[in-house]
């Protein structure tokens, strides 16, 4: 068994705030601990009628494009966001997120199956049961990332 050590700093307000990892060798467990701290720490506006939420990148299952307007989609809520697809895209490229489709933005740490699709897509079942269509053109980027 690994004895792991943490230990916490409190420090001045007027410090920058930092996460340090100290391992002996940088693996695929350092680089998964690594974006799940980013994906944790990352926060959104969503707007929902007159309300404006705070949701954490990890509470989001995928972002779709709709009529102009991109959505974010919680388990069980919608929220309005105000950036682009695009520039979601671009933000949370390196945080579990991938696009899917030319409308849609899929975060790959809800995806509880895949299944390969008719025409080179596949179908992307997600832990709340949703089901979202990957494009054949973006299912390269898919098996990469999940090291297919």
């Amino acid at each position: 068994m690994i004895s792991i050590k943490i230990s916490i700093e409190v420090i001045d307000h007027t410090e920058e705030e930092e996460i340090r990892i100290r391992c002996h060798e940088e693996d695929e467990e350092v680089h998964r601990l690594v974006n799940k701290i980013k994906t944790e720490t990352c926060i959104i506006l969503g707007y929902h009628e007159d309300e404006i939420s705070r949701i954490k990148l990890s509470d989001i299952y995928y972002f779709e494009a709709v009529d102009g307007k991109v959505f974010a989609y919680g388990k069980n809520n919608v929220h309005e966001v105000k950036q682009k697809l695009y520039e979601l895209e671009e933000l949370y490229r390196d945080k579990h997120c991938f696009r899917a489709s030319k409308s849609t933005i899929l975060n790959i740490a809800k995806i509880a199956s895949i299944h390969p699709s008719i025409s080179g897509r596949f179908l992307a079942i997600l832990d709340n049961g949703e089901k979202v269509v990957i494009s054949r053109q973006y299912v390269p980027i898919l098996k990469q990332m999940l090291g297919l």
